[in-house]
């Protein structure tokens, strides 16, 4: 019955964007029909729940004196091979007679304790990607792994072990956004390798904590690898790349996640040159342990191993649940998200594994729960102590305020901004204006104190000033009642705040994006049509009246007609439980904008190759040759900033020596404000194909009015390595451009208002 039960929850839980609404409802009535037949099992398994972690019986794995990996050897010792397939599964049942409560490995971090209750909402990952400051990243980790912390030890002591309740974060997803068409794109921290790598590495840090003894959490690299839609294929998908841009794009920030120490690693749905990659051999043991030496624990995405054995919709590598639980282990996954390892006895019965090898992968999945301070005493480790007060506390609230403002990216300002607070009368409309799902993305906590952008414009302004609210327009299609109550406010009000762009119900993950008929893929770039033709009424109405675009959205998007409309635009993604506080302080100048985009906007998605194509040729700025709508590290201020003495103390390096690089940076205006400084370099004479830029360096300062800063570089000789058609990274000799900025050195960057470039060139003897 179980097992019946397992199956029907996946083709639910896998089927959920495929099928119509009666399939929905048939569904979701044969699962409780189950669900009631199974009653009695649950009711058994309830009784275990109630264990408790603080009466241990005597066992050697719960003496905190033995080393940890006797500690394991010695648990693993007292299970039957039944009671390890189960441990080796994301919700695991508590064993009585050992003591062992239940614990739920699936939990989520991604901008913040994500589905477990009431947290700090931090603006979306992409979001985070568009500060470029991994300091930052740092702080805001460290501060979801207090109340990380703080939220388990309440519920422990509550007796509680629901999933998303644990410790191990499947958490950051360092997949790189290549193609803008990918729905789950917002999860990540944009298209550039070196940006995701310091971002990932720094969040993991925070995550994880510096203790030597004890994980504050378990964080986790996802997805391995080359994992970036379809959504709607990614069962199934085959990604095809070469070894160069595996190495130079796709890998890269994995490997740095590793170098930091991640505890584990999630591998992805799709297969990878033809090997599914929970299966892959070259990803999971040429590359992950053999090359990169990594120590941690493996785990399945969500349901991937079904796919092994999954005919029409999946990879059909095997044809049974027991080959695929076999082929998991032996791949090296311990940890199944999902239900096929139940299989595993019955896989050890038929000579398909040796209950040995499922004992060399479960010792290294329980290392990281005896890491985690799961097996010791209540206040062995220092984070046992952390107390809920951490949680959606004030500090935390207004960092994650300070994340949201150093993310919007001004795109277009025509003199419109900053607005004074003390105008006549304001206007702010538009379909997520008042949304609190634009605060969110996916992957969210919740919070009892969101602020969406019209209660955050509705607390800046003076008390003698009008605010008049009206939606205007739905989401994505034309209001069944054609009445407009709307639009003629902006015709006698001192600015129109039209609050546009997309959200969740339209982009995100399969299953996730109620609006998508694409499960959770944009592959229409626009925006939806409707918002555009009431962004032109309300431009007719307000004649020379200024409109102001605020637009939310976790991807690249087609605002074209946008710029042209309005008079200044600022793009805030989703961000988070302070967003409107965020972006009133960027309206009102408070704050001087100072995010960068963390990946390029096409014109539309005709200047890209095929979605399916996973080659990097044409994609990104590092390879794209088109002109671009935005370009990659473009942003806008209330400033100016001049970048003047660029000098190198060398015009021509030997092979292995290090270039100094200097320059001094100048803020022209009348603001203080941050600039976000970008280093480039360019391989000028490569002997096989490199990118046209590449991001070696990155740095935030914050200048007053008229104050200058003399800024500084070190180029390494792996800084000017390029990766071959075979996958190795290369010294090359002969001509190399460095670029500084603060923007990309793309087409139109200067041309919007971006900082003027600075380069210099040198040669590599």
């Amino acid at each position: 019955m179980k097992q019946k039960f397992k199956d029907i929850e996946f083709y639910f839980h896998k089927n959920l964007t495929m099928h119509n609404n009666t399939l929905y409802f048939l569904a979701g009535f044969v699962l409780l029909f189950f669900t009631g037949c199974n009653k009695e099992e649950k009711s058994s398994k309830e009784n275990i729940d109630v264990v408790e972690q603080n009466t241990q019986p005597d066992f050697p794995f719960y003496d905190t004196s033995l080393s940890l990996d006797d500690r394991v050897a010695n648990l693993i010792a007292e299970l039957s091979l039944e009671e390890k397939a189960l441990q080796m599964m994301h919700n695991t049942p508590g064993i009585e007679r050992l003591g062992i409560p239940p614990y739920s490995y699936w939990n989520e971090a991604l901008h913040g304790v994500g589905r477990s209750g009431v947290a700090t909402v931090f603006p979306q990952a992409i979001g985070l990607g568009a500060t470029f400051d991994e300091d930052l990243a740092f702080r805001v980790s460290s501060a979801i792994s207090d109340e990380a912390r703080a939220m388990h030890n309440a519920a422990k002591a509550k007796g509680y072990h629901k999933q998303y309740g644990g410790l191990t974060f499947w958490t950051p997803n360092v997949n790189i956004f290549r193609d803008p068409r990918w729905g789950r794109g917002q999860e990540t921290y944009g298209e550039d390798p070196y940006l995701t790598s310091k971002i990932g590495a720094a969040f993991v840090k925070g995550l994880q904590g510096d203790n030597p003894d004890y994980l504050k959490t378990a964080a986790c690299a996802k997805h391995f690898a080359v994992h970036s839609g379809p959504e709607k294929l990614r069962h199934e998908f085959n990604a095809e790349a070469t070894m160069q841009d595996m190495h130079e794009t796709y890998l890269p920030a994995f490997k740095a996640l590793v170098d930091a120490g991640v505890e584990s690693v999630m591998c992805a749905y799709n297969s990878t040159n033809g090997e599914p990659c929970c299966a892959n051999n070259y990803l999971l043991d040429t590359v992950l342990r053999d090359k990169w030496n990594f120590k941690g624990h493996v785990l399945s995405d969500c349901w991937a191993i079904i796919d092994f054995y999954e005919q029409e919709k999946g990879h059909g590598v095997v044809e049974t649940p027991a080959q695929a639980a076999a082929l998991a282990v032996k791949s090296g996954v311990s940890l199944n998200c999902g239900s096929t390892y139940e299989a595993l006895p019955e896989a050890v019965e038929q000579g398909l594994i040796t209950e040995e090898e499922i004992d060399e992968q479960l010792a290294i999945l329980l290392r990281t729960r005896f890491k985690l301070g799961l097996f010791d005493p209540a206040g062995s480790n220092p984070y046992d102590d952390i107390s809920v007060d951490v949680v959606n506390s004030e500090e935390h609230r207004d960092l994650a305020r300070e994340v949201a403002q150093k993310s919007i990216v001004m795109l277009k300002n025509n003199g419109a901004l900053p607005l004074k607070n003390d105008l006549s009368k304001y206007f702010i409309t538009g379909p997520n204006a008042a949304n609190v799902d634009v605060l969110l993305g996916n992957y969210y906590g919740v919070n009892p104190k969101m602020v969406t952008i019209l209660e955050g414009v509705a607390a800046a302004i003076h008390p003698a000033s009008q605010l008049q609210y009206r939606m205007g327009a739905l989401l994505d299609r034309d209001p069944v009642n054609p009445m407009d109550w709307a639009t003629g406010n902006a015709g006698n009000s001192d600015v129109t705040i039209a609050v546009i762009g997309i959200s969740s119900l339209l982009e995100g993950e399969e299953g996730e994006s109620l609006a998508s008929a694409t499960a959770g893929d944009r592959l229409d770039y626009n925006l939806p049509s409707n918002q555009i033709d009431f962004l032109k009424k309300l431009r007719a109405a307000a004649g020379e009246r200024p409109i102001v675009a605020v637009v939310t959205g976790g991807s690249p998007m087609n605002l074209a007609e946008v710029h042209e409309l309005a008079d200044a635009v600022l793009l805030t993604w989703y961000p988070g439980e302070e967003g409107g506080t965020a972006v009133a302080d960027v309206l009102f100048g408070k704050i001087s904008p100072s995010g960068r985009l963390p990946i390029t906007f096409p014109k539309s998605l005709d200047q890209l190759p095929d979605y399916e194509d996973y080659s990097m040729e044409g994609r990104t700025y590092k390879y794209m040759n088109e002109e671009p709508l935005y370009p990659f590290g473009f942003g806008l201020s209330y400033t100016s900033f001049n970048y003047s003495d660029l000098k190198i103390n060398s015009g021509s390096v030997a092979e292995n020596d290090n270039l100094q690089l200097s320059f001094t940076i100048t803020n022209t205006g009348d603001i203080a404000a941050d600039e976000v400084v970008q280093l480039y370099i360019s391989d000028v004479e490569s002997s096989f194909r490199a990118p046209n830029y590449e991001l070696i360096g990155i740095k935030r300062t914050n200048l007053k009015p008229g104050g200058s800063q003399e800024i500084s570089f070190v180029v390494t000789p792996e800084m000017r390595s390029i990766v071959n058609e075979s996958g190795e990274h290369m010294m090359e000799s002969g001509e190399f451009k460095l670029f500084v900025g603060g923007a990309s050195p793309m087409k139109r960057s200067e041309a919007l208002g971006a900082s003027q470039m600075q380069s210099v060139s040198f040669t590599v003897n």
